[in-house]
């Protein structure tokens, strides 16, 4: 990454960090005047939004660091234990939240200062308008996963402060006074789902999980643009934090020299490595005909072969 992408990045960043301390203050103010469940919840879900930022960007800073001695693949999981931190904090704030909304739907008790809450709601539309707005310009220019992630996520706090003008609506001025707890209830189930996918997308990254088929497939496509490279097999991709790793093993002529090999090689890293930016590759050289576990397709099934002749 360029100093200038890192900058638009980062500048991202703070962004989003100043408008989750922002939020936070003014929807703890409007959760004590109003007393909303579905208010908490949208202030739980801004305080979770800023330890989020704050982690992923100590989670971002630490996988950007070089390898070293200790970690010669780099520090890219720093990012997938930032998220299984996020993901505790997430899952208790929505238990937190479903605990007071089914006291609340079974002793009653009524919200106050609709105008407020409401006010509040709008503010946080607005600036979280503004920051997706930011976000979208940063993303086209770096396309940093962690801003897109973060972006997501954002996305989904405009439904939130919706969730939350609606509830108290319709409990002080329609009169439906379970309207509050039940939208609490809505925001912890909406909380916990983005639990468990972010959970689900840690996990995939701590147990090197493939790539997804479209992807592989992409992969697979460029390296067969290169008429030297024949039997492509044993393809292994991982991703960790912002940096993708592959390594295959390809047939090339025996008669071949190893200096003729190596600038064949040499010349397919560069145009990969070009395609699929912040990738690291290793490939192996078999000579013609020679099979490396007999019997076993994982390693011996040939990827050229799965392609569509007509492409």
């Amino acid at each position: 990454m360029t100093d200038q992408r890192t900058r638009l990045a980062r500048s991202a960043a703070i962004a989003s960090i100043t408008v989750a301390v922002i939020l936070v203050a003014l929807k703890s103010w409007a959760s004590w005047r109003t007393g909303s469940t579905a208010m908490l919840g949208s202030l739980a879900d801004s305080t979770l939004d800023l330890i989020a930022s704050i982690a992923t960007l100590t989670g971002v800073w630490i996988a950007s660091m070089p390898a070293d001695e200790d970690h010669r693949f780099g520090h890219g999981k720093a990012e997938a234990l930032a998220a299984i931190f996020q993901v505790m904090l997430i899952a208790l704030s929505a238990f937190g939240i479903a605990v007071r909304a089914i006291s609340q739907l079974a002793q009653g008790g009524q919200t106050a200062a609709a105008e407020e809450g409401i006010a509040v709601s709008v503010v946080a539309i607005v600036l979280t308008f503004a920051l997706l707005g930011w976000q979208r310009h940063v993303m086209r220019r770096t396309r940093s996963l962690a801003i897109q992630t973060d972006h997501l996520h954002y996305k989904s706090d405009l439904l939130l402060n919706v969730a939350v003008i609606a509830a108290l609506m319709l409990d002080q001025y329609a009169g439906f006074g379970l309207a509050d707890p039940l939208f609490g209830l809505a925001i912890a189930a909406w909380l916990g789902w983005g639990a468990f996918n972010a959970a689900r997308e840690a996990v995939d990254d701590l147990m090197d999980r493939e790539w997804p088929e479209e992807k592989r497939l992409a992969f697979v496509e460029a390296a067969a643009e290169h008429p030297e490279l024949s039997n492509l097999h044993d393809l292994r991709t991982r991703t960790s934090g912002n940096r993708d790793f592959v390594q295959f093993h390809v047939d090339l002529p025996g008669s071949m020299t190893v200096g003729q090999a190596h600038d064949i090689i040499e010349r397919v890293e560069k145009d990969l490595c070009r395609r699929f930016p912040a990738m690291e590759l290793l490939i192996h050289i078999d000579p013609k005909g020679h099979v490396d576990e007999p019997g076993n397709p994982l390693v011996e099934e040939n990827e050229f072969a799965k392609l569509d002749p007509e492409d």
